[in-house]
């Protein structure tokens, strides 16, 4: 058994996982390939969601939002106090809005984004004094994978593949 403080790592691990396998997906349907996942407080899975915006003509469908809608739908709750958002990527600055105002108790995220990251690369939201709700933050989660799927994906495009 693992020592307390390595056990949520492991199930930011197992969850982060999940999310790329999601993300891959989304990846090979032509979408962006992020994703992400609610899980509650007692480790159940709430609700997922992948990037929709090309195929719903949606600039709004971000995994993070489809996924805070269904989790509060699901959960008949505009709060989500006791849960956990797992996306691949680091949220831009509307998903980290919809983030503090859902009152989600962690996020954890996988790849920075150095061009809007709105958690701890560009900016930091959830800690600015436009925050109403304070939660933990673990960012770097599966890092290496998340990256590098977004990296091959969009290196693709380029190339015309």
């Amino acid at each position: 058994m693992l020592p307390n403080e390595y056990q949520p790592y492991q199930r930011h691990r197992r969850w982060m996982a999940y999310a790329v396998e999601l993300a891959v997906a989304a990846g090979e349907a032509g979408e962006v390939p992020v994703a992400a996942v609610v899980v509650d407080g007692q480790d159940s899975l709430v609700s997922a969601a992948t990037n929709r915006q090309k195929r719903d003509r949606d600039p709004t469908a971000h995994a993070e939002i489809l996924a805070i809608r269904q989790a509060t739908q699901k959960q008949q709750n505009r709060y989500l106090t006791d849960c956990t958002l797992y996306v691949t990527l680091e949220p831009c600055p509307m998903c980290a809005g919809a983030i503090v105002h859902a009152r989600l108790q962690v996020l954890v995220y996988g790849a920075d984004d150095p061009k809007t990251g709105a958690i701890r690369t560009v900016a930091n939201l959830p800690d600015s004094a436009l925050s109403n709700h304070r939660l933990s933050v673990w960012g770097g989660i599966l890092e290496s994978d998340c990256r590098h799927l977004l990296q091959d994906w969009f290196g693709r495009r380029r190339v015309g593949g």
